[in-house]
Parts: structure tokens; sequence; C-alpha cells
């Protein structure tokens, strides 16, 4: 509730199903967990390319949890911010999109 509550002082928070909450979080989850296998490998001096091929995992599933929340918010916020004439949604979501391909 304290996080929402920051949001709100800002003006800028994104409503979302229960549906999509609970499938962000899982995948959330199991990227928590695949960081915790990784930090176990290398507390157990696990070979470096077995740990290197891990990291790479945990890579991909960060990226396909991006490429999710960037369709749903210009399904969503973006769509909604330029029928309401916010166009300067586009501004924020290009700045966002180049610090994703960094």
């Amino acid at each position: 509730m304290a996080d929402r509550e920051a949001q709100e002082c800002c003006g800028k928070i994104t409503d979302r199903s229960e549906e999509e909450r609970k499938k962000l979080i899982h995948r959330l989850n199991r990227i928590e967990g695949q960081i915790r296998g990784i930090r176990k490998m290398v507390e157990k001096d696990a070979y470096c390319p077995d740990i290197l091929v891990q990291s790479a995992a945990v890579n991909a599933a960060v990226n396909a949890f991006n490429r999710d929340l960037i369709a749903s918010h210009i399904r969503g916020c973006v769509v909604r911010d330029l029928r309401e004439g916010r166009e300067e949604v586009l501004d924020e979501l290009v700045a966002t999109l180049q610090k994703l391909m960094k």
C-alpha cells in the first residue's frame, strides 16, 4: 500500500487486473529463483560456463518480462493517454524504449 501511495503522489499509477498482476509477479518470482540458483552455484564453485548459461537464462527471462510489460503499457496507458490528448506520453515511451535498448 505504501508503494501505491508513493506512486499516487507523483500522479502516475497503472491499474492492472488481478490476472495481469499475478502473471507479472509469477514471472518475477521465477526470475528471483533463478538468481538464487546462480548464487548457490557461485557459492559451490560451479564451473564458469555453467553459471554463464544460467545468467543468460535470467537475462532472457527479464527481457521477456520487459516485453510483456511494455506491450501492456502501450496497449493500455499509451493508448488511453493518446485518446485523452496527452501526446507527451510518446516522448516518455521513446525514452523508456531507449533505456531498454542500451
